[in-house]
């Protein structure tokens, strides 16, 4: 468990040892990966998450569980319900929770890092160029060659978390009400997560069997070895305690949220500014329960019309700039930091450059906070059949808003219009669509290979059309 000094009880028998610790003993198969390797792949990780959540997840669940082993699909699936119902970017938070299962804290704080800290450096230099000459044609047509891929990339991965999370009826049709309800009538995730706990609750007190098949605990098990982290690793017997560890923890980040003032105050020019920017995007943290495109119309809305630190304009543009980064699309509140200082300060790229740096700090530095804080409760559900039947609702509904992701991403690469007609289909991307899922699915390509090349194709694309 996370606590609030550098130990825990998780996958120690007898010892309070912190995750990750060679204490437990595994099967000669299993090796924990080193904390090079690790920092390896969240490096990565942070400069090829192209396309938002979906393809996040999809794109950890190929490396993590299909091809490392480093974490079982179940524990995989478990610590993924447990993130989508808090506040921040659940991937990058499920990242953050493998990084702290792997090697303890400073995994959890290198995982969550990286996770983030490309698609801000990504943003940060084309905010400048935006800044400087505008929105360049030839940057957009680049990474809308990449956007076919990254549909390809989604496919296989909800394809194989499907066929992993839907192990029932109920499952099955949650997910397919999930979709129904998001895609053709707007409801919010926040909303259908709601009620897919309801009916775990319901379902789990009065019909359980509903959400547990007879034979499916063995399946589990089987499907669970092989694995460094799984829900076959040995726990403590005390769990640890969990208020004394928030508390210190609330503290740690409340010092850290502290420190940057005095520099803003003695050092910059209208600390008033700098305040509201700070108070604004640390709320934001706190409001982002359902995933980027339920607090980007929020961040949208105040800054543009009530705030007026960027237009609507800056705001749409900012929004394009975000999705030809790697990294979460909330990263697009960065670009919002950096227009209200650029303009704030009459044109100054380097008051730009303060406030995407302040904004990237004080929007993603709580999302630490609830996974380290929340860590525990993680372990502590582990095995616990009602509130494993509730999650695995909660699955079936990630299911479901990651295939209706995938229809909105889809229908705007191959439909860019918005109209969905015959004439309006666009030929080249679906066709790389399906040329892509044949080299992932048949030539097993490398996933950086694939960007690559399909960054090439959309300049080829553009030179070509001009």
């Amino acid at each position: 468990m996370v606590t609030g000094s550098e130990n825990s009880c998780v996958d120690a028998p007898t010892s309070l040892a912190e995750p990750g610790t060679p204490q437990v003993e595994q099967s000669p198969a299993v090796q924990r990966p080193t904390f090079r390797e690790a920092l390896r792949f969240w490096f990565k990780l942070g400069w090829i998450t192209f396309g938002g959540t979906a393809a996040h997840i999809a794109i950890m669940h190929d490396d993590l569980v299909e091809k490392k082993r480093w974490i079982s699909n179940g524990r995989f699936l478990h610590a993924l319900s447990h993130c989508m119902i808090l506040p921040g970017p659940e991937a990058q938070q499920l990242a953050i929770y493998i990084g702290w299962k792997l090697h303890g804290k400073r995994g959890g704080i290198v995982a969550g890092t990286l996770f983030v800290l490309p698609s801000m450096l990504v943003l940060l230099a084309l905010s400048v160029i935006y800044a400087k000459f505008g929105n360049l044609p030839w940057i957009v047509a680049m990474f809308n060659g990449l956007k076919p891929a990254v549909i390809a990339l989604i496919l296989i991965a909800l394809q194989r978390i499907a066929g992993r999370a839907l192990r029932g009826s109920v499952q099955c049709a949650v997910a397919a009400a999930a979709f129904i309800g998001m895609f053709f009538f707007d409801a919010s995730l926040l909303l259908v997560m709601f009620g897919a706990v309801v009916l775990g609750i319901v379902l789990g007190r009065f019909r359980p069997g509903f959400l547990h098949r007879p034979g499916e605990a063995g399946a589990e098990e089987n499907d669970e070895d092989g694995y460094y982290i799984s829900s076959l690793s040995p726990v403590a017997q005390e769990p640890a305690p969990l208020l004394k560890p928030a508390a210190k923890l609330t503290g740690m980040v409340l010092l850290l949220w502290l420190l940057p003032l005095p520099a803003f105050y003695f050092f910059t020019g209208d600390f008033h500014f700098w305040r509201s920017l700070i108070l604004f995007f640390t709320k934001t943290a706190f409001v982002t329960i359902g995933g980027s495109y339920t607090v980007i119309p929020y961040v949208a809305q105040v800054t543009v019309s009530k705030l007026h630190w960027l237009t609507r304009l800056q705001m749409m543009d900012g929004f394009a700039l975000a999705e030809t980064t790697p990294g979460p699309l909330i990263i697009v509140v960065a670009f919002v930091g950096f227009m209200a200082g650029y303009n704030h300060f009459h044109g100054s790229l380097w008051m730009g450059t303060l406030g995407l740096l302040a904004t990237t700090f004080y929007t993603f530095l709580p999302c630490f906070l609830f996974v380290f804080a929340g860590a525990p409760l993680v372990e502590r559900t582990q095995g616990k059949p009602m509130i494993q039947g509730v999650l695995g609702l909660i699955t079936a509904v990630v299911v479901g808003a990651i295939l209706d992701l995938t229809f909105f991403l889809g229908k705007g690469v191959i439909f860019p219009s918005g109209r969905v007609s015959l004439r309006q289909l666009d030929i080249v991307s679906l066709g790389w669509v399906i040329l892509s899922l044949v080299l992932l699915r048949r030539f097993k390509l490398n996933v950086i290979h694939l960007i690559l090349l399909s960054v090439g194709v959309g300049l080829l694309r553009y030179w070509l059309g001009r």
